[in-house]
């Protein structure tokens, strides 16, 4: 064991080893701290790309900015100039100590000096001046004419070259046109405004006024719904215009070719597919909803700087929207309203697969959540379990929607549009229930299609079914649509009638000689013109204000849509084309003028076209 110990102790080294070992490393560090002596060639690269001293004193004299700061050492020394080092810079002011290269760079050099245009002082008088400036725009110079992106920042073809601030200036402008300030900062500015003037007013009779902080509290809280209302009320005369405009130049539309082009579309995606369109009556507004729970206001103006912008946006949580309506908030006569000066009030209905729904004023930007109660519709042998299939009236006057009822068969519930109330209801013995319904186009009345393609129609007033007939030929009925204005009062003043079903066939029918003795006598009308276009379930129907045009659609089908003319009864062979961007199709809306189609798909884009003839 001993043994096995000392040779173990004999293996390591020795204090001698250790500071031999020292020694040698120290002498190679000693070796590694010298460096070698440059040869001619390093020499000579250092010097082309350092350079040396008399090189940089050389080009201190070459240049005439440096003339008090070159000494010159070939000279002889000046006596006067004979005293301590660093004196003779004494008297010389700290801008001359450095030197600025302010050449003008090579493009403007070639640009003639009279076309740079000189600086105003626009951030001045606007009183918005910036947080911070760079220095380096006064010397920076860009030329409109050489790039064509930036040839639209000229106010003259004529010019070239413009100076930093001034083509910052012109960007902001160019953004401005594009992008105009929205109303609500408009409004917000101007508020803040009068906070400052009335903050900063002196004390009224020593004393501050309890009022003031109340009107101030009162518009901070009408500044998020005074825009809106704004545009509706102040832009009455400026549509009414255009819209009489557009109706004196537009032409009757061709029977079998129609002039159609296609415009920038609403901008932006809804996160979910569009399934509500509508147009406002009277105003150029677009009321868009989907599953997303949002519904959206545009301005349809697709030939403007800014195509068709958001108006404004709300959000319902947790409340997919099934559709989205505007309605009458006034109980009138659609006769009246259309001889009323300025444009009607008008609510929004949104609805839902839930058991209430929702009226947005869009005047008072209030907004209302109408629950179902027994209140509502007190009747125990209704029952309503979703709110997703109601509908206003064209006039306003009443609310109609789907309820299922104990008994055999569906009911159709109608409520008044301005209180909410319950009116009345009118059983439907159809087998399957209800596919679709529609209101007459005076409000009067309802044209309700059972599954089986039996259709009542039912008089409100009266608040019985008047008469009941059999589309032919129908298998599984899907949607209808009431469209034109026959002056027939006996039906409700409608021309025509178009019922979709599941099999792709639409059936027209001409209901402007139609009274209730001739529908009791003939229960299974011929209809005027059967439209086989369409190869998949009919989900969208819908005819134009002027009677010219039915547009039919199926979501079931990339592109599926066609137009037909009226009264001649034909499809249109020319539209939609193999290229035309439609997609599923989930909403179609035709304009009160007949001027837009807007159609929205699944994608949760919404392209807009322009009828011109």
């Amino acid at each position: 064991m001993a043994t096995t110990r000392q040779s173990f102790i004999s293996g390591l080294p020795s204090d001698e080893d250790f500071s031999y070992d020292l020694s040698r490393r120290g002498r190679q560090s000693q070796a590694t701290n010298v460096l070698p002596e440059k040869d001619k060639t390093e020499a000579q690269l250092e010097k082309l790309v350092f350079g040396d001293e008399a090189g940089f004193l050389e080009a201190l004299k070459s240049n005439n900015s440096g003339r008090a700061l070159v000494l010159d050492h070939d000279s002889e020394p000046d006596p006067a100039d004979d005293v301590e080092e660093g004196d003779d810079l004494k008297d010389i002011a700290d801008s001359e100590l450095f030197l600025l290269d302010s050449r003008p760079s090579e493009l403007a050099a070639q640009a003639p000096d009279t076309s740079i245009i000189p600086e105003n002082n626009d951030d001045a008088e606007d009183g918005d001046r910036p947080a911070w400036e760079d220095s380096d725009d006064e010397r920076i110079q860009v030329s409109l004419a050489s790039n064509p992106r930036l040839r639209k920042l000229r106010n003259q073809e004529a010019e070239d070259v413009v100076s930093g601030k001034e083509y910052i200036k012109r960007l902001r402008r160019q953004f401005e046109r594009l992008h105009p300030r929205p109303a609500w900062a408009i409004a917000s500015s101007r508020g803040q405004e009068k906070k400052r003037k009335r903050r900063s007013s002196p004390l009224e009779d020593g004393y501050p006024s309890d009022s003031a902080q109340s009107v101030e509290s009162d518009e901070e809280e009408i500044l998020s719904t005074q825009p809106l209302a704004a545009l509706l009320r102040n832009a009455g005369s400026l549509t009414k215009l255009e819209e009489t405009s557009q109706v004196a130049k537009r032409r009757k539309l061709r029977s079998e070719v129609v002039d159609i082009q296609k415009t920038r579309d609403i901008p932006g995606s809804q996160p979910s597919s569009v399934d509500s369109l509508s147009f406002h009556p009277t105003l150029p507004l677009l009321l868009s909803s989907g599953p997303s729970s949002t519904v959206y206001l545009h301005h349809v103006s697709p030939h403007s700087a800014s195509p068709s912008p958001l108006l404004t946006s709300l959000h319902l949580k947790s409340t997919p929207l099934h559709s989205a309506a505007f309605c009458r908030s006034r109980s009138k006569s659609v006769e009246s309203l259309r001889d009323e000066p300025s444009p009607a009030p008008m609510n929004i209905v949104l609805t839902s697969r839930r058991r209430y729904f929702h009226t947005w004023n869009l005047a008072e930007g209030s907004i209302t959540r109408t629950v179902n109660t027994r209140s509502l519709i007190p009747d125990a042998s209704i029952t309503q379990r979703t709110m997703e299939s109601l509908t206003p009236s064209p006039c306003g006057r009443y609310l109609a929607l789907v309820s299922s009822s104990r008994k055999a068969g569906a009911v159709i519930s109608v409520l008044d549009g301005g209180t909410h109330q319950y009116q009345c209801s009118v059983r439907i013995d159809s087998l399957g229930g209800i596919a679709s319904f529609a209101f007459w186009s005076d409000g009067e009345g309802l044209c309700v299609v059972g599954k089986n393609g039996e259709i009542s129609e039912v008089s409100i007033k009266e608040q019985r079914v008047l008469a009941r007939w059999t589309d032919e030929g129908a298998v599984g009925t899907t949607v209808v649509a009431l469209g034109g204005d026959s002056g027939n009062l006996a039906l409700g003043s409608c021309s025509w009638i178009a019922i979709g079903s599941s099999s792709g066939v639409v059936n027209v029918y001409d209901r402007r000689a139609w009274t209730i003795e001739s529908i009791s006598k003939t229960p299974r009308p011929k209809p005027t013109k059967v439209l086989e276009q369409l190869t998949t379930p009919v989900s969208h129907l819908e005819f134009s204000a002027d009677s010219q045009m039915l547009a039919m659609a199926s979501r079931w089908k990339k592109d599926a849509l066609r137009l037909v003319h009226l009264p001649s009864y034909t499809v249109y062979r020319n539209w939609p084309t193999s290229e035309t961007p439609l997609g599923r199709i989930s909403s179609v809306a035709l304009s009160p003028g007949g001027e837009y189609l807007a159609v929205g798909n699944e994608r949760g884009k919404i392209r807009l076209w322009e009828i011109r003839g």
